[in-house]
């Protein structure tokens, strides 16, 4: 007889499929599978990893238009991202929050990133 064993998940094939679920417009599911995957990643302690599948969370609500999600997922990847050292790619992930924040007309929000974007880049270019 044969045992039922719960499939373990496995972030890496999540990833990929994630990621060809996009390539492919399906960005519902695309963005699911990206969440969990981000998840797991986190829990897994791979930070970067985590950090860029909120990321691309975020581009499939973007392209859906769906930008309070987006919003949310951008600054979770930016907040991963801050607090362990890959300040590059939180600007980025504040950046496409902030475009989000424009499409829905935020301005007060609008100007709150822009000013932390542009601290965060004077900080960047003083470290070289």
């Amino acid at each position: 007889m044969t045992e039922n064993k719960p499939v373990k998940e496995d972030p890496v094939r999540m990833h990929k499929e994630a990621g060809a679920l996009m390539d492919s417009g399906k960005f519902v599911e695309a963005r699911a599978v990206f969440v969990r995957t981000a998840e797991l990643y986190y829990k897994g302690q791979n930070y970067f990893d985590s950090a860029t599948m909120y990321y691309k969370a975020g581009e499939c609500s973007f392209a859906l238009k769906e930008y309070e999600k987006a919003i949310e997922q951008f600054m979770k990847s930016a907040e991963i991202s801050l607090a362990k050292g890959f300040d590059r790619f939180g600007v980025s992930a504040l950046d496409y929050a902030r475009d989000c924040q424009k499409a829905l007309k935020n301005d007060k929000e609008v100007e709150e990133l822009t000013k932390k974007i542009k601290e965060l880049k004077e900080k960047l270019e003083a470290s070289f």
